[in-house]
């Protein structure tokens, strides 16, 4: 699922800016910028046509959905897809290591700030818009960057709350990132470490943009002086909070909605101050191989058809539980979809800031 293809995602992407690889793409079907793309046209038979046959699609990809869009793209157009299915970290370093000449199409991954850090090395598509833009609500567009180098499919809380209803009443759940601070939650507060899982940036991104540098680092110093606890990823803490080692965890809400759908008897908070978002989101090669399956298979994952394909968990696991941001998609019924308060983490910003406020938490909080 998305939470555990997550793990490393930062040590990983940052290791595989050194990797060495000398791209070799093919470059051989590179098929003409269709800029008119195909909106709700992959819904109809006149997209399967004779060209199709010669097109292939490859997806470079980290969601739970990923081969299930694959097969439903391919069904709806003809077109070719293979989808390559693995966690963020080696998916990006695939990315960085083939450089201009790629051998993908399509890359797909949780983390805007990562995807951002693929722009700013020149190696996405951009200021294309797609033909169904229209279909994304007022939240889907915020989470679209100016350039449209990259495109979110939905939206998931970097960090939502969550406590075992065994071991800590409703009445004295935290509300706010505040509470965390409190006696009660004294050595009882877990998070994931952000050089480890990918969600766990945009939480500490996101906190630092919120409250200001300077009070967000406040904010993560007097956490740990409360003896919060560092754990790699969402697994290991859903297991300490499951097992009463902590009373409260702040992991992906996707993962704690999974976690309850499986039987864990767990309450999720989303803080009052605001619900850091964690778009999925799809970029196009700059130099990809087939532009213009490329650019039909962001329309169809933008379209009502790839929505419903990839909103359903039995295609996608716990990556399903994700708040739309495609007009008449509906949430899953496990998941909340009202009362959130929604910050977005400027991706740009965060980007810019991740080598620094990495290194400064691993020296000053997860050690």
């Amino acid at each position: 699922m998305r939470n555990m293809k997550h793990t490393a995602l930062s040590f990983l992407a940052i290791a595989g800016t050194a990797v060495v690889i000398s791209g070799c793409g093919t470059g051989t079907n590179n098929a003409a910028s269709s800029g008119s793309g195909s909106q709700s046209n992959t819904t109809s038979n006149s997209t399967k046509s004779s060209s199709a046959k010669s097109q292939k699609l490859v997806i470079y990809s980290a969601q739970g959905y990923d081969k299930a869009m694959g097969k439903a793209f391919e069904k709806a157009t003809g077109i070719k897809t293979v989808v390559k299915d693995a966690s963020t970290g080696p998916t990006v370093a695939d990315v960085e290591a083939q450089k201009n000449n790629p051998h993908w199409d399509v890359v797909w991954f949780d983390g805007p700030s990562t995807m951002q850090s693929l722009d700013n090395q020149g190696l996405l598509l951009k200021n294309w818009t797609p033909n169904d833009f229209s279909n994304y609500t007022a939240l889907g567009k915020k989470n679209v960057p100016s350039d449209h180098a990259y495109f979110p499919g939905g939206i998931t809380a970097a960090v939502a709350l969550a406590y075992d209803t065994k071991n800590l009443p409703a009445s004295k759940a935290p509300k706010t990132y505040s509470d965390l601070l409190k006696p009660e939650f004294k050595n009882a507060f877990g998070m994931n470490n952000p050089s480890v899982s990918g969600p766990a940036y945009p939480f500490v991104a996101g906190m630092m943009q919120m409250m200001g540098q300077t009070k967000g680092k406040q904010f993560f110093t007097q956490a740990k002086k409360n003896g919060m606890q560092i754990f790699r990823t969402n697994g290991v803490t859903l297991k300490a909070l499951t097992s009463g080692k902590i009373k409260v965890a702040a992991i992906q809400d996707s993962a704690l909605i999974s976690a309850k759908q499986k039987g864990a008897p767990i309450k999720i908070v989303y803080p009052t101050q605001g619900t850091f978002t964690l778009p999925d989101v799809m970029g196009i090669a700059k130099n990809a191989p087939d532009m213009a399956a490329a650019k039909k298979f962001v329309e169809f994952v933008l379209s009502k058809q790839g929505q419903k394909a990839m909103i359903n968990p039995k295609n996608g696991g716990g990556d399903s539980y994700y708040n739309p941001i495609i007009k008449g998609i509906k949430p899953d019924s496990a998941r909340q979809q009202g009362g959130i308060n929604w910050f977005s983490v400027n991706p740009v910003k965060a980007a810019k800031n991740e080598n620094q406020l990495k290194k400064w938490f691993n020296d000053n909080i997860t050690h």
